[in-house]
């Protein structure tokens, strides 16, 4: 975030300077003027653009989590159900938050209502606190008179959305922490056990089976390019990344991703659950559909879903239904826009989009459940074939000159 220095008076006269930490330039005025400062002069102070590319990479700088999120909103919704104005809800959410950057952001958006603007257009000014899916709600809320509903309705998204994520994540943790350590009890093998038996080996003064040699070559390039090990990982991520910044690159990845062995149905079964359940709640907020298309693509996560919704979009803007498309994307099975044609027949899209949802956040429970059954054998496998055949190829040469000493 920003910092800017200042100068200027204080009520009583007195000079007053120092520096304050905003989002933007306005930000700032704003709550020095809460402070009753009068402002002869306020500059931004240059930040390196070393530190700041640092910043924005580091995975553990500051963000608003998804548990916050959830809790700010619906203790929002509650304050504003029962009667207390919106800045003075704002003010006491903020005075009460344990997560600083979150808090700062908060204020902001109380100082930008103050200043005249709408909530919805206080809250787009930050992006890494509220999504597009989150303004789109605030806004349809605000302007029909209801926020405090929305509120209370998006705070539901947000906690089955949340859920959907710690069942994904948590089955995922425990393969990972097993390959992980896994691996690193591999290197560490190749890296500091394996070179003591070298010498020892070549003491035999015979050739060396193929699977020791072998073994022995991959040890000395650990050995010396270890920093590898390091490096690699963090280069495929950024160069992933940033070739994911190229639309048809994008589309393929998400295309695969979704067609992959063993995670693609769990991440199309993902795909399908946040993709009717934030429809649901757009329509229901009162969204109007040719927005809320919009805004449930750019939200998907996923470039196949996106074009299909784009799609769906094209297809009513031409007067025609809205299922079509999603039909002719092959990511949505005949049961899912079966029920919506019939929701969107009836005239009930939203529940029905809701209880597709709902069926599909209990197929990603029994789909991850089923995963981690079928991955915890195969990483046990995994560990014992890698293992198991560094200690085989360790131990063929003593193997060799027993049988040898043993013929003579």
């Amino acid at each position: 975030m920003p910092t800017f220095t200042y100068k200027g008076k204080m009520p009583s006269g007195a000079p007053a300077q120092g520096t304050i930490d905003a989002p933007q330039l306005r930000a700032a005025l704003d709550k020095l003027r809460l402070q009753k400062l009068q402002i002869a002069e306020i500059t931004e102070i240059p930040q390196n653009p070393v530190l700041l590319y640092l910043k924005k990479i580091n995975p553990f700088g500051p963000s608003v989590g998804g548990a916050d999120l959830v809790i700010f909103t619906r203790q929002l919704s509650t304050l504003i159900s029962s009667g207390v104005p919106l800045v003075q809800g704002l003010t006491i959410l903020s005075e009460q938050m344990e997560n600083k950057f979150f808090q700062n952001i908060v204020a902001d958006v109380k100082s930008n209502i103050e200043a005249g603007q709408s909530i919805f257009e206080a809250m787009s000014k930050h992006p890494e606190a509220y999504s597009e899916l989150y303004v789109s709600m605030v806004k349809a809320g605000e302007m029909g008179g209801v926020l405090d509903v929305i509120l209370d309705r998006l705070a539901g998204y947000l906690e089955a959305s949340e859920e959907l994520k710690h069942k994904v994540k948590g089955a995922m943790m425990y393969p990972i922490v097993v390959l992980t350590i896994a691996m690193g009890v591999t290197v560490f093998l190749l890296i500091a056990i394996i070179p003591k038996f070298k010498d020892i080996f070549t003491s035999f003064g015979s050739e060396l089976p193929k699977p020791t040699q072998a073994l022995l070559t991959l040890s000395a390039v650990c050995t010396h390019y270890w920093y590898m090990f390091i490096i690699t990982p963090i280069a495929f991520i950024k160069g992933l990344s940033a070739a994911k910044k190229n639309p048809a690159f994008a589309y393929k990845y998400d295309q695969w991703a979704l067609k992959s062995p063993m995670f693609g149905i769990i991440l199309r079964k993902v795909a399908i659950a946040k993709f009717s359940r934030t429809m649901a709640t757009l329509i229901k907020s009162g969204v109007n559909i040719m927005d809320a298309l919009e805004t449930v693509g750019k939200t998907s996560g996923n470039k196949v879903i996106e074009e299909a919704v784009m799609a769906c979009r094209k297809s009513i803007q031409e007067g025609q239904r809205l299922v079509e498309p999603l039909k002719k994307s092959k990511v949505f099975p005949p049961m899912v826009t079966q029920m919506i044609a019939i929701g969107e027949e009836s005239g009930n899209l939203d529940n029905m989009l809701n209880k597709i949802a709902d069926f599909y956040d209990s197929e990603v429970d029994n789909a991850v459940k089923g995963l981690t059954s079928m991955i915890e054998p195969l990483v046990i496998c995994f560990m014992g074939i890698v293992i198991g055949g560094m200690v085989v190829a360790m131990f063929l040469p003593m193997f060799e000159i027993s049988q040898k000493a043993g013929d003579m």
